[in-house]
């Protein structure tokens, strides 16, 4: 097995999420109408990372929810005979809001679909967006990220793994 190579680190990674969050605020033109929404796990994180910038950059607290999109995947049947669900909670309205969804890792497009159809049933937002800290390309779907920290050339056999301190005591994203 090859030995992972690092290819973002912790301030890296700090600093990749504050030029996002400067950039949404610039789309916007503040935050008054957004509302982020986390897809489960890292993607959790780092919309609380963003929700935190926000707060420093615009002082006003931006509504924050959390997604899980494991029954809205069409290969839920394939990958376990009992998934594991994890919680959803959006506690505030998506309706006529412009909602960022936030993942670590943009691959297929197939995450975010089954997030935008889990999404759906809570509302009808006036506008979703996706923000990833990394697009390593290889598209099954046409999805874009509207933001994106990296993109990262690997080949559809590497695995781009997002190690978050929250999750895995450590911030560092890594190639396998």
């Amino acid at each position: 097995m090859n030995r992972p190579e690092t290819i973002l680190d912790a301030e890296d990674i700090k600093r990749i999420l504050l030029r996002m969050t400067h950039k949404i605020l610039e789309v916007h033109k503040g935050a008054q109408d957004l509302g982020l929404v986390g897809i489960q796990t890292r993607g959790v994180h780092l919309s609380e990372r963003i929700r935190h910038n926000i707060r420093k950059i615009e002082g006003m607290d931006v509504p924050a929810g959390i997604i899980d999109i494991t029954l809205y995947r069409d290969d839920w049947t394939r990958a376990s005979v009992n998934p594991v669900v994890q919680a959803t909670e959006i506690p505030f309205s998506v309706d006529s809001r412009q909602i960022l969804l936030v993942d670590d890792v943009l691959f297929t497009g197939r995450t975010t679909r089954a997030a935008m159809d889990a999404l759906i049933d809570f509302g009808r937002p006036d506008r979703i967006e996706l923000a990833v800290l990394i697009d390593r390309g290889h598209r099954e779907l046409p999805i874009l990220a509207n933001y994106v920290g990296k993109t990262v050339e690997t080949r559809r056999s590497e695995t781009v793994n997002v190690l978050l301190t929250e999750q895995d005591g450590v911030d560092r994203v890594v190639i396998q």
